[in-house]
C-alpha cells in the first residue's frame, strides 16, 4: 500500500461518518489515481506513475472520496490502507480500467486512414538486438502500425507500463521484483553473461594467468570495469571479479555497458557484461574476445498488460518477438577458461 509523506490528521478517527456523498459522477481520471495509489509503495511513486504533482494527486483522490461518500483509504502515521469500502472497489476499478482499454484499442482499428502507433519501453541491448528484424517483419503484416520506442531502466519502465505511457515492456526480469497485478511476462530469451576482453588477449585453456598471461596482458586483465545500477549489483560483480581475478583493481565504474565496452575495445579492461550488451557494439568482432562465465543469464521478457495479451496487433507483436528470440544466438562465444571456473554463482 501507499506510504503517505505526511502525519495524518488525529481527527482522521471518524471521519466516514462526516463524508457527504456528492451528486457528481466518478471520472476515469480519479479511478486510475486510486488504482495507482493502491498498488504503489508510496505517494510520490503514484504521483510519479501518473504524471501527476503529489498535491494534485491528494486533491484528487479526496474528492474520489467525497463523491462516493466514504473513505478509501486509512490514513495512520506515514501509511495509507485500503478500507473495506478500498478493498471492495479495488477489483471493481481494475475491470473498469481493462474494459476501457479494451474499447481503446478496439476503436484503434476504425480509425480510417490513421496510423497506430505502439509504443513501447526497454532496455538498450535488447531494443538494439531485437528490435530491428521486429520491426521489419511487423511492417510486412501491420501496415498500418509504427512504433515509439524508448530505451529506460527496468524500473522506469514498470512505472511507464503501470501508468499507461508504454504498452510493452522489454527487461531483464532478475533486475525488477516479481511484476504486479495486470501485467503479463511472456518469456523471451536466456542472455548469457560474458568476460569482454580486448581482441589481442587470448584467454583459451588459461588455468593460471598469472604464470600464462605476459605481464601487459596480465595488467590489463587486472584492470575491471564495471557496469553499475545499484549497490547491490555493484557488490556482486566486485566480488565476481575478486574471484577469480589475481590482482582486481577497479580502474572505471559506467552507467551505460556501450561505455564499459567501449573501454574494453580500446584495450583500458576488461568487463563482466551482458551478452548481448556486446553482440550489440559495432565491429565486435574484430575488437573484442567474448568469454562464457560461470554466472546465471539474465532473463529478457516482455511485460504486458493483460488486457491488450491476446488483442491485435499487440499478440502478433509477441508471436514476432518470441519467433526471434527462439532463433537467436549470440554467435562467437569462447568457452570458460579454467581460472573463471573458480567464479562465484551469486545472481548478478
Amino acid at each position: 500500500m501507499a506510504r503517505d509523506s505526511k502525519r495524518s490528521d488525529p481527527s482522521d478517527a471518524g471521519a466516514v461518518g462526516r463524508l457527504q456523498p456528492k451528486a457528481s459522477d466518478l471520472t476515469l481520471h480519479q479511478l486510475r489515481i486510486f488504482w495507482a495509489v493502491a498498488h504503489s509503495e508510496t505517494l510520490t511513486r503514484a504521483a510519479k506513475q501518473l504524471g501527476l504533482a503529489q498535491p494534485s494527486l491528494s486533491q484528487q483522490l479526496g474528492k474520489l472520496e467525497a463523491n462516493v461518500g466514504t473513505l478509501l483509504f486509512h490514513r495512520r502515521s506515514n501509511e495509507m490502507e485500503l478500507t473495506e469500502a478500498g478493498h471492495f472497489l479495488l477489483p471493481k476499478v481494475e475491470q473498469v480500467l481493462r474494459n476501457i482499454a479494451e474499447v481503446e484499442d478496439g476503436l484503434a482499428q476504425f480509425r480510417g486512414g490513421d496510423r497506430m502507433t505502439l509504443r513501447i519501453a526497454g532496455i538498450n541491448s535488447v531494443l538494439r538486438v531485437l528490435m530491428p528484424e521486429v520491426i521489419t517483419l511487423m511492417q510486412e503484416r501491420y501496415p498500418g502500425v509504427d512504433f515509439d520506442l524508448q530505451e529506460s531502466a527496468p524500473a522506469e519502465i514498470l512505472d511507464m507500463l503501470y501508468s499507461r505511457r508504454v504498452n510493452l515492456g522489454l527487461l531483464a526480469t532478475n533486475s525488477v521484483a516479481q511484476a504486479s497485478v495486470g501485467l503479463v511476462q511472456i518469456p523471451l530469451v536466456d542472455d548469457p553473461y560474458v568476460l569482454a576482453v580486448p581482441e589481442n588477449m587470448v584467454l583459451d585453456g588459461v588455468v593460471d594467468p598469472q604464470i600464462e598471461l605476459p605481464p601487459e596482458q596480465l595488467a590489463v586483465l587486472n584492470r575491471s570495469i564495471q557496469f553499475i545500477f545499484g549497490s547491490q549489483q555493484a557488490q556482486r560483480v566486485a566480488d565476481w571479479y575478486d574471484s577469480v581475478l589475481p590482482q582486481p583493481r577497479i580502474i572505471a565504474k559506467c552507467r551505460s555497458y556501450d561505455t564499459a565496452i567501449g573501454l574494453v575495445r580500446a584495450g583500458a579492461g576488461v568487463c563482466l557484461a551482458p551478452g548481448l550488451t556486446a553482440l550489440q557494439q559495432p565491429d565486435r568482432a574484430e575488437s573484442l574476445r567474448l568469454y562464457r562465465v560461470q554466472a546465471p543469464e539474465r532473463k529478457i521478457a516482455a511485460l504486458i498488460p493483460s488486457q491488450y495479451r491476446y488483442a491485435e496487433p499487440y499478440k502478433g507483436l509477441l508471436d514476432i518477438l518470441q519467433s526471434i528470440s527462439n532463433r537467436h544466438a549470440i554467435p562467437g562465444l569462447l568457452e570458460t577458461p579454467p581460472f573463471l571456473m573458480r567464479a562465484q554463482t551469486a545472481n548478478l
